[in-house]
């Protein structure tokens, strides 16, 4: 019973941050039908920024709670600044285009900021300790678990809800709605749909970062790290089905709890086993488990 209960806490754990990075990838998709290959270099940025900021701030001695506010500090700064620049930089000259033009623009834009980051940050790791260890640990049913965690944990209910709440509660929310199902009919009533594809792209970017910044406390942040989200990132993405955010949730959960599984049972096949899910999933229900219909014009 108790390993069991770790095999559930680990993977709500794990969901929660695949949560947060994917909820800005489905959203830039659901809106702009665009597959984002540079979320994870704004992924990585966020926690380089965030390495710096926590630093800085930790260096001069300010009050050790505020170093959280230096998390979510970094992740904003990253995605008000690189979220608009993209969109309006480059991503706004392609759009009409295929959508594989604009998935290896974005690879491309991938593989620059990469050196980008080599360029800033150097080659060296980064340590950010002082958020994780500033907490403690909790303990449940005799298993002790750092406290930080389930600070993830709620960042991630509060994203997932935030979001919703604004697509479905708000009448900006109801407007992006029919940006989402008819760009042309949306613009021809009036709604200014390059400025929502702005602040969409924003909002994907800051979420990304935000997944950086708080997982930026947890690892050691080194070159590289965007490789692995990007591509988990899609994974949890396509089995829940490209842009819905209740499938995001899902598929986070369910990589999460095959990955726990793995790691606690048989961890020879921890990388597998996503890769395996993700397959299953596919080949019964190719589109994923919460695709929304197509829309075909006649």
């Amino acid at each position: 019973m108790q390993q069991f209960l770790a095999v559930l806490i680990d993977a709500v754990n794990y969901a929660s941050w695949l949560f947060i990075v994917a909820s800005g990838l489905t959203l830039i998709y659901g809106v702009m039908r665009i597959l984002n290959m540079a979320h994870g270099s704004l992924y990585a940025l966020g926690a380089y920024t965030a390495a710096s900021f926590v630093g800085f701030w930790s260096t001069h001695g300010y009050f050790p709670a505020g170093v959280f506010l230096m998390l979510i500090a970094a992740a904003v700064t990253v995605g008000v600044i690189m979220g608009p620049l993209i969109e309006r930089g480059l991503l706004r000259l392609l759009y009409g285009k295929d959508e594989i033009v604009l998935l290896l623009a974005t690879y491309a834009l991938f593989l620059i900021l990469e050196d980008v980051i080599k360029l800033g940050w150097g080659v060296d790791a980064y340590y950010v300790s002082q958020p994780y260890g500033l907490l403690g640990n909790v303990t449940l049913a005799g298993l002790s678990y750092p406290l930080y965690s389930f600070v993830v944990v709620g960042v991630a209910v509060a994203i997932g809800v935030g979001l919703s709440w604004v697509l479905n509660g708000t009448q900006r929310g109801k407007l992006l709605k029919a940006v989402i199902h008819d760009r042309e009919v949306s613009q021809t009533l009036g709604i200014n749909v390059s400025r929502y594809y702005m602040v969409t792209f924003t909002v994907g970017a800051i979420l990304a970062a935000i997944g950086g910044a708080f997982t930026a406390p947890q690892i050691s942040v080194s070159l590289g790290i965007g490789v692995e989200v990007i591509v988990l990132a899609f994974a949890v993405v396509v089995i829940g089905g490209l842009g819905s955010l209740p499938g995001a949730a899902l598929g986070a959960l369910i990589v999460g709890l095959a990955r726990s599984l793995a790691v606690h049972y048989w961890p020879a096949v921890e990388l597998f086993c996503v890769y395996f899910v993700m397959a299953l999933v596919l080949v019964f229900r190719p589109q994923g488990l919460f695709a929304a219909p197509e829309l075909r014009k006649i």
